[in-house]
């Protein structure tokens, strides 16, 4: 039995790791350019190489819902949060393609398997605390891109990029050794009646409904990934930005998105999960639009960050449906969500590259609002989020 108070150390527990993955992503952002240089290459052989990195989470993704069911939520929180730290220096000290390739598979998959149980273990503390909480647990992801891509950028220029990682590594791994001893155990599965077959665990589920939160999470972190991996890049080649300031386009996109974050459970329980996703997607695809037509550096960074305002609340709020879909252990439908959902942040930046550097990236951006704005459409299919309301009102049975 876990008491309220160790719910709610959970809930501080859930917040660090958080804060660690999204400082290990903040600080990656502004590394992102200097591969071309340190390695010779082109912009679409980056963009495979963020390729490989995607495949490595989303493959790692598809199967993280079984090793939680197995082993519990926290156990594997703890283990990737653990093994993930340390990669950032090993892609950053890659002496060669060839090598670094892998490393940045073995990254993704672990930042992955990460990225599914620090959401399955805050939708354990949901439950235990009987309210949301998904919604400022982003947000300290956020905070942590926020502090990892600012203090990166400049770290980088004053200390350079190995100094750099290192000091991430750091970081990350003082706050998940801190975070893993609040996590709290999950929820003994209800009993299942003589007469009903429990849950399946399939590898992949055949539940359209779940593919179609799948899909909307999709365009929500497509245009997310492109602002991680190609603003810097959009700044410093068609905006002539200096390094210095073109890495600070995902520190602001990721700041707004924490201030945003963590006024999001209020604004959820006001307004509904509904109209919230339907006014951010709105929101999200006005920046992206104002980034896509900047005419200076400075004007690209205010209209991310306005972008960051908007999709905010649009995963935490999926990402919630997913951990309350009908039918299905919630474990293996939020494993399902994110594998889709984030491969807008790991895969679909490979293609955008190619597809900005034949039409460059002020297109690309502008497609991207258009995703937003599909999404904003389809708002009414995140009604289940909404059911952590009852729970707190008490109209409701516990997920």
């Amino acid at each position: 039995m876990v008491t309220a108070v160790q719910a709610q150390r959970g809930r501080w527990g859930v917040a660090a790791l958080f804060a660690a993955n999204g400082f290990v992503m903040g600080a990656w952002a502004p590394q992102i350019p200097l591969l071309l240089p340190r390695h010779a290459i082109t912009e679409s052989t980056l963009g495979l190489l963020i390729f490989g990195l995607g495949i490595g989470a989303v493959g790692a993704m598809l199967f993280s819902g079984r090793l939680i069911g197995r082993f519990g939520s926290r156990n594997v929180a703890r283990f990737f949060g653990i093994s993930a730290a340390p990669l950032l220096p090993l892609v950053v000290y890659a002496p060669n393609v060839w090598i670094l390739a892998p490393l940045m598979a073995v990254m993704g998959g672990m930042v992955g398997c990460m990225d599914v149980a620090m959401n399955a273990s805050a939708v354990q503390v949901e439950r235990r605390l009987g309210r949301a909480i998904m919604s400022s647990s982003h947000g300290f992801w956020s905070l942590g891109g926020f502090f990892g891509g600012t203090m990166g950028t400049y770290a980088i220029y004053f200390f350079g990029a190995e100094a750099q990682s290192v000091f991430t590594a750091l970081v990350a791994l003082a706050l998940v050794f801190w975070g893993m001893g609040r996590l709290i155990e999950d929820e003994p599965a209800a009993p299942v009646p003589h007469n009903e077959a429990p849950p399946r665990m399939s590898l992949i589920p055949r539940d359209a409904a779940l593919w179609i939160l799948g899909a909307m999470a999709l365009f929500s972190m497509i245009p997310e990934g492109a602002v991680l991996d190609w603003a810097a890049i959009y700044l410093g080649k068609e905006l002539n930005s200096g390094m210095h300031n073109a890495g600070l386009a995902f520190a602001f996109f990721a700041g707004a998105m924490a201030i945003m974050r963590f006024a999001g459970d209020g604004v959820r329980n006001r307004f509904g999960a509904t109209n919230t996703l339907r006014v951010s997607g709105a929101l999200g695809a006005a920046g992206m639009m104002l980034a896509a037509g900047a005419p200076t550096g400075w004007i690209a960074i205010i209209g991310f960050a306005v972008t960051g305002l908007g999709v905010a609340n649009m995963i935490p709020i999926l990402f919630s449906a997913a951990g309350n879909h009908p039918g299905m252990p919630s474990a293996q439908a939020i494993s399902i969500v994110t594998m889709v959902g984030y491969a807008g942040i790991l895969v679909a930046p490979a293609p955008i590259g190619y597809i900005a550097e034949h039409f460059g990236f002020r297109l690309t951006y502008f497609v991207l609002a258009l995703l937003l704005l599909l999404v904003s459409a389809m708002a009414g299919r995140v009604a289940a989020a909404d059911s952590l309301r009852k729970i707190q009102t008490g109209t409701g049975q516990e997920a």
